[in-house]
């Protein structure tokens, strides 16, 4: 967070410091595995408390920011590049699939 590590009270360490130094003592007395314990257990009470449809509502928000921040990123020219090289390789597929086909109709006569 911008300004946080600015938080000094003092001279010591700032809060962003204070919390890293901490999660590694953590880490190193309880190990990895005990992060994911906790984040399962987490997860088993969210989904609990909140759900099928909490995730859903999470899982939109995401994808508006996300696609709102890759429109910011790369503009509006962006989406009908891509939009071309999809319709592209879907002919290209559409090709190769007719002449597959037609070598198996081919083979099947031969046969």
């Amino acid at each position: 967070m911008p300004g946080m590590e600015q938080n000094k009270r003092g001279g010591g360490m700032s809060v962003r410091e204070a919390g890293q130094k901490g999660g590694e003592t953590v880490k190193n007395k309880y190990g990895s595995e005990f992060y994911e314990q906790i984040g399962r257990k987490g997860g088993l009470a969210t989904k609990l408390a909140h759900g099928h449809e909490f995730y859903e509502q999470i899982g939109k928000k995401g994808g508006k920011k996300g696609g709102e921040a890759t429109r910011d990123r790369y503009g509006p020219n962006f989406y009908e590049k891509i939009g071309q090289k999809g319709g592209q390789k879907v002919k290209q597929l559409i090709e190769e699939g007719k002449r597959a086909a037609a070598v198996a109709q081919k083979q099947k006569r031969a046969s």
